[in-house]
């Protein structure tokens, strides 16, 4: 039976300073390979922030122990897939160790670490370009 309830999932904006930012996106194995942050739907009984940690394990190989979660970011993007409303919830998270590797899922078939401005244009959808944007003003600004 099809839900009318609206289409949660959760992710996390994972980036790391090698020196400069660079943000992690990963190209799905489906569809138009569209490239987002680690992401999924958030199943019965689970939080918006478990899911996150969840998806991440599952998408990108990386755990909770492998990032710090920037306690004071959260973004929001609502929006429509195939007529019906979502909502996507990101929090920003630090990669502790640059050079911890990133284990793809079938679900995607390759990974980037992007400076702002490329992280964007792979992204291609404006509210992901704004997420990002966001958390890289929020990065740069003076109480970070």
């Amino acid at each position: 039976m099809a839900s009318s309830k609206a289409l949660r999932a959760a992710g996390l904006i994972i980036f790391r300073r090698v020196p400069q930012i660079q943000y992690l996106l990963l190209q799905t194995s489906y569809g138009h390979h569209h490239w987002t942050p680690p992401k999924g739907h958030v199943d019965p009984g689970e939080s918006d922030l478990q899911t996150a940690l969840r998806e991440t394990q599952e998408e990108a190989g990386l755990s909770a122990e492998h990032f710090h979660i920037m306690e004071n970011f959260k973004k929001v993007l609502e929006y429509n897939v195939r007529g019906k409303p979502k909502t996507v919830i990101y929090w920003l998270a630090e990669l502790k160790n640059s050079d911890t590797p990133v284990v793809l899922s079938d679900e995607h078939q390759k990974y980037e670490w992007l400076g702002l401005e490329e992280a964007c244009r792979y992204s291609g959808y404006e509210d992901m370009q704004e997420a990002l944007r966001d958390a890289d003003s929020f990065l740069n600004s003076p109480n970070t």
